[in-house]
C-alpha cells in the first residue's frame, strides 16, 4: 500500500538520530509533516531542512509535528543533527532498507533513497496533501507546507 491523498499513512516505527524508537503513531492529535529526503549533507538536502529548523516556530504555530525520514544510519542523521541544530527526529529507513519509502511509494529502487516527498497528515495520521519534486535536484518550496497545514 502507498500513501494517497484521503487514506491513513503507513505506520511505522524507526529510530530517531538519538536512537529513540519513533512511531507514527506518536504524533496522533496534531498534524504531522513526514518529510522524506534522499541525502543528508547535500546541498538541497541541507537547504530544505535548514528552512525547516529557522521557521519551526511558524509549523508548531500551526499545531504541526515534523519528522524527517532518510535510508541512512542513525550515525549519519545524528552527525548531521548536531552540526545543524536539527531539533526533530530524523528516522533512519536504514534496514529494512528503505522499508518506510515503499510503503508510502517513494522509493528509488535505482539509488537505494527516498524520493524528494513530504506527506502532510492531519490529527488522525490521513494523508491530506503531498508536496514532492519530480527531481531529487530540485527543491521543495518551504512555503508549500505552511499552505497545506492550512487548509486541513
Amino acid at each position: 500500500m502507498t500513501a494517497e491523498i484521503g487514506s491513513p499513512a503507513p505506520q511505522f516505527t524507526l529510530r530517531d538520530q538519538d536512537r529513540n524508537e519513533v512511531s507514527l503513531a506518536d504524533f496522533r492529535g496534531r498534524k504531522t509533516l513526514v518529510v522524506f529526503i534522499p541525502f543528508p549533507f547535500s546541498r538541497i538536502c541541507q537547504s530544505e531542512l535548514c528552512a525547516v529548523r529557522d521557521n519551526l516556530h511558524s509549523l508548531n504555530s500551526a499545531d504541526a509535528n515534523v519528522v524527517v525520514i532518510a535510508c541512512d544510519t542513525i550515525f549519519v542523521h545524528k552527525k548531521w543533527a548536531e552540526i545543524e541544530g536539527f531539533e526533530f527526529p530524523i528516522l533512519s529507513d536504514f534496514w529494512p532498507h528503505g522499508a518506510t519509502a515503499s510503503a508510502y511509494g517513494v522509493f528509488n529502487e535505482d539509488l537505494g533513497v527516498a524520493k524528494r516527498s513530504t506527506f502532510v497528515l492531519d490529527e488522525d495520521g490521513v494523508v491530506r496533501s503531498v508536496v514532492a519534486t519530480d527531481s531529487l535536484g530540485q527543491a521543495r518550496e518551504f512555503t508549500d507546507y505552511p499552505q497545506a497545514l492550512a487548509s486541513i
